[in-house]
């Protein structure tokens, strides 16, 4: 099985590396009880250091789903409730037009037309408070999906401070550990930090992630392929862990809304499975980033299903990552590399593989059965 797994994910990930002329990847795959990681050139060209199973890359983007995760578990441990206002926590903004955007708005990307970015000139949490006192929403909280990491950002920083710690010891010292993630921090120590690839600009000039505000909440995290597998199994429920902690991946599952061709759960977003790979494109395009789409709420939520394909995408100016996973498979799969290349050549890619693993699946299931 290994030697067939190891065939579909070579045939394909190598083209997408010399066409875009990636340095260093690392892909996790998980299939039935199974899991392989595979390795593939350098994390620095400097050194020519090959990538190993303890190769970091930025996860960018994928912080997110952590960052939902905390604010899932500080629901199902009773500190706060995703129907709560943002004004009931930053006192701040009591009065203001972000102070009534509930936290699950910021979850979804539906608070009103928040700005992709935090704004250039916040240089600190004091100066986001008044620039989110000034704030006007463009459009009616939850008619519309605008992807944003101030919205994310900041249910990292409410879902800490009613937990009473900071987000990055909550992160580090509670979150990550009860997951089991070794190898997974926003701060590298100094005894890891020789595993830190080096990520690779347009250019090919080596980069990596500076920090800035909200970046912790927002695409901070680094980790391994063989990480990222394990918290893939957590989503869908092949490894026991402790009961609230598993209620809350779960709750990141609900669907709240429909944008586009994707329902928008807390950050993960999901489509029904079977899905083709034209509709996982466009609900991964540009667009879908960069421009406000309609959203309908879904009365009620949509409880988690297991009929899915849920999917995060992640970026940094150096890496590029991707985590598709389908429950009722049991199939995921972990994109890791350290340059910044097309999102739709990362789904691609993924989306070839899992369909060739999941017809593999299906011919072992009916030789056995026969």
């Amino acid at each position: 099985m290994a030697r067939v797994v190891a065939d579909v994910v070579n045939g394909t990930v190598g083209p997408v590396r010399r066409e875009y002329h990636i340095a260093g990847m690392a892909v996790g795959i998980v299939a039935g009880n199974r899991s392989y990681v595979f390795n593939y050139g350098v994390a620095a060209l400097a050194s020519r250091k090959p990538v190993t199973d303890g190769t970091l890359f930025e996860l960018g983007s994928v912080s997110k789903t952590f960052t939902a995760t905390l604010a899932a578990y500080a629901e199902v441990k009773g500190d706060l409730s995703l129907s709560d206002t943002t004004g009931e926590y930053l006192h701040v903004l009591q009065g203001s037009r972000f102070g009534a955007t509930t936290l699950l708005e910021l979850g979804t990307h539906t608070p009103g037309g928040l700005p992709l970015q935090v704004p250039g000139d916040v240089h600190n949490i004091d100066e986001l408070m008044q620039y989110f006192r000034r704030w006007r929403p463009a459009h009616e909280p939850g008619t519309y999906r605008t992807y944003a990491n101030p919205g994310i950002g900041t249910l990292g920083l409410i879902a800490a401070k009613s937990m009473d710690a900071s987000f990055e010891t909550l992160m580090e010292q509670r979150l990550l550990p009860a997951l089991g993630l070794r190898n997974t921090y926003i701060h590298v120590p100094p005894s890891q930090m020789a595993e830190y690839a080096e990520g690779y600009a347009d250019n090919g000039s080596p980069i990596r992630l500076k920090p800035g505000v909200l970046s912790a909440e927002t695409y901070g995290l680094k980790s391994t392929a063989a990480d990222m597998i394990r918290y893939l199994r957590e989503n869908m429920g092949s490894i026991a862990l402790e009961p609230e902690l598993q209620r809350a991946i779960t709750a990141t599952h609900t669907g709240y809304f429909h944008a586009g061709m994707m329902t928008q759960d807390l950050i993960w977003e999901q489509y029904p499975y079977p899905v083709d790979l034209k509709r996982l494109l466009a609900g991964n395009s540009d667009a879908m980033i960069f421009e406000a789409t309609p959203a309908a709420r879904i009365s009620p939520p949509e409880q988690p299903r297991q009929d899915v394909w849920i999917n995060k995408t992640g970026s940094t100016n150096g890496f590029g990552a991707y985590l598709a996973f389908i429950p009722a498979k049991r199939l995921g799969i972990v994109i890791l590399a350290n340059r910044n290349y097309p999102i739709s050549a990362r789904v691609t890619a993924a989306y070839r593989i899992l369909t060739a693993l999941g017809r593999m699946e299906v011919r072992r299931a009916h030789l056995t059965s026969g």
